[in-house]
């Protein structure tokens, strides 16, 4: 199927409202809206959490911004922080990874004791399903699919993306928004339920994106860094397995087990 890219979705007072940052935004506020339902649900509606929240959009949009500065060993081959901070591109590994750290400095700033991670799960994953939107309506789809199924870029589009025009392409960002909508389904409406252990439904989200996500790196078409490996890909081979480890560890220490019914 032939597909347009739309760097700018409409003219607004003339305008032009960008495509990426709108999806973006749009993304936030979704999560943010999830994230105080779950909040009211849970009973954790201490004033406090406004900070918590505040940091991890602080964190998450710094690090989006920067978290794809440092791609060579030799610092002075890398963008200046301000160049990184205007043209660089973005990166949604290092807006997790900024979120998170955010969220904990905030906690210790404001003191706050309780764990946020049951609420930011759901609240993440359906936010990530409408920010991609922006994503795949600006940027390349992924690699060529070597049959008759896949986007198919025009000229124009093809050129200014470094993509091949009139073959199709993985729609590499329609299987990540596939991904984060079931990844919600199940969290919203099965695992938050039944996963007792503060804060863990978060836990088997990142794990769950995190080994999705470096399996979708071999369609997205982002550069090889290493070994076959884009860079996307090497920094998960060192954060997943953290993540599967205290999974495990969890699991083996009963974190997960039901809570024992008493009976009257």
């Amino acid at each position: 199927m032939l597909s347009g890219m739309y760097p700018t979705l409409a003219l607004f007072i003339g305008v032009p409202v960008p495509t990426h940052g709108f999806f973006v935004g749009l993304g936030v506020l979704v999560a943010t809206g999830v994230f105080v339902l779950e909040a009211r649900r849970r009973g954790q509606t201490d004033e406090r959490i406004v900070y918590v929240v505040l940091g991890a959009l602080v964190g998450g949009a710094i690090f989006m911004r920067l978290g794809t500065w440092l791609q060579h060993v030799d610092l002075r081959q890398n963008a200046s922080l301000v160049e990184q901070w205007v043209h660089g591109n973005r990166s949604i590994l290092g807006g997790l990874v900024g979120a998170w750290l955010g969220v904990h400095v905030a906690k210790r700033i404001v003191g706050y004791p309780l764990r946020t991670g049951d609420l930011f799960a759901p609240a993440v994953a359906l936010g990530m399903a409408v920010g991609r939107v922006g994503c795949l309506l600006t940027e390349l789809p992924g690699t060529p699919t070597g049959s008759s199924y896949g986007v198919v870029l025009g000229v124009e589009d093809a050129e200014r993306l470094g993509a091949p025009a009139g073959v199709d392409l993985h729609p590499s960002f329609v299987y990540e928004i596939v991904f984060h909508l079931a990844a919600f389904a199940v969290l919203w409406f099965w695992l938050r339920h039944r996963l007792t252990a503060p804060g863990e439904t978060l836990t088997f989200y990142l794990a769950g994106y995190g080994v999705f996500r470096f399996l979708v790196e071999y369609v997205r078409g982002n550069e090889v860094a290493w070994e076959g490996l884009t860079r996307p890909q090497l920094f998960l081979l060192a954060t997943v397995p953290l993540l599967l480890a205290r999974i495990a560890w969890q699991a083996r220490k009963g974190v997960y087990r039901p809570e024992p019914v008493e009976v009257s």
